[in-house]
């Protein structure tokens, strides 16, 4: 994720990598060597202490997160998160309420919402071409933990959290149906499930979606506390009411996250691994199919896509439109964000944290609402 986050920010333009941390100085210096980046260390307060510094990007294991992101804030770092922003909801309101109190600017990369498509869906909802939603339902569903010779740092709760599937990929889903009809998710119904109660985790270390670890031979036996799957009944607001699933273990599917809204006048339908299409359906008349293009797409939703119809747009381009609107607030201080900031990483892990219960107590939870 790294790597991930440098070759989006080089493609800025304006943008100037100054440093790496990593766990160890060889895997900082794989990357500034790579990329031609100055300065390579095994201690992040190194990075905070440089005054040449304005933003930091966090892409650690989750567990780190909120350590690493409130000493940055307290540097007077600007600061981008991957998600989870933390591994509970209080830390993540800590994170929120610091980076409010100190002025500056913060994001959890739900860098999803950025396939220009799906800024095209979120307008036609606003514009009123679906009516009033009546349905959102979908999955996110990929395979890379299928096996139980399977192994990655976020299925150990320790690193990752008390919740894997739903935190990692789950988060992405419901943060993409509420940016998207612009309705809250009020109350879960979850049934968790952990098919593979133990996992053989290799000695050594494992790339994720490597597939490194199946040829690993030297194994030890590892109790597993958290979800390979999720159902989730869902209501937003009063009416509407929806349902999605998220799995790590749906064999043959590779990153597929699916998103379909049904209103009273017409409906949409997104897939991940499709991402410049956009089926729009109607009852009383054909049904469409819509390619990307920037000339055909509503006026609020052009500026996410950066290439003429025809020419594909995908996950790298994701983290680039949303850095590019983050760097843009850091240089217009008075500038409304466009990115999902604490607050929204705050808001995920409510629901998360809903999901968790819901599933251990066989009920419905409501989810709080952000004040």
């Amino acid at each position: 994720m790294g790597r991930t986050h440098i070759e989006a920010l080089r493609r800025l333009g304006n943008i100037e990598v100054g440093a790496v941390a990593d766990a160890t100085l060889a895997k900082a210096r794989s990357l500034t060597e790579l990329f031609n980046i100055p300065v390579a260390t095994t201690d992040y307060r190194e990075i905070l202490s440089d005054p040449s510094i304005d933003a930091i990007h966090i892409c650690t294991p989750n567990a780190l997160h909120f350590s690493v992101a409130q000493a940055a804030l307290l540097a007077g770092k600007h600061v981008i998160c991957e998600k989870p922003l933390a591994t509970s909801s209080t830390d993540a309101r800590a994170l929120a309420a610091l980076a409010a109190k100190r002025g500056l600017r913060h994001a959890t990369n739900h860098n999803l919402r950025f396939y220009p498509m799906v800024q095209q869906m979120r307008r036609m909802c606003e514009d009123g071409d679906l009516g009033d939603i009546l349905i959102v339902q979908g999955t996110y569903s990929q395979d890379w933990l299928l096996y139980d010779t399977d192994w990655n740092w976020r299925i150990d709760s320790k690193q990752g959290g008390p919740s894997r599937t739903m935190a990692d990929i789950g988060s992405h889903w419901c943060d993409m149906a509420e940016h998207v009809t612009g309705l809250a998710i009020t109350a879960v119904c979850a049934d968790l499930q952990t098919f593979h109660k133990t996992r053989q985790r290799p000695k050594g270390e494992v790339e994720t979606f490597g597939n490194t670890a199946a040829n690993a031979t030297d194994r030890v036996a590892v109790t597993v506390d958290t979800e390979d799957f999720g159902a989730v009944l869902l209501r937003f607001g009063d009416r509407a009411r929806g349902a999605f699933t998220a799995s790590q273990v749906s064999a043959g599917r590779k990153n597929r996250l699916s998103l379909e809204i049904y209103g009273t006048k017409s409906s949409l339908a997104w897939d991940q691994e499709r991402p410049n299409e956009l089926w729009h359906g109607y009852r009383d008349a054909p049904s469409q199919l819509i390619l990307k293009d920037p000339a055909l797409m509503k006026p609020a939703a052009r500026s996410f896509a950066e290439y003429p119809g025809g020419h594909a747009e995908g996950y790298p381009d994701t983290f680039k439109q949303l850095f590019r609107r983050f760097y843009a607030a850091l240089a217009d201080r008075a500038a409304t964000p466009e990115y999902p900031q604490f607050t929204d990483g705050l808001r995920q892990l409510q629901i998360v944290e809903a999901e968790l219960e819901s599933s251990r107590r066989r009920a419905w939870i409501d989810v709080p609402r952000l004040h």
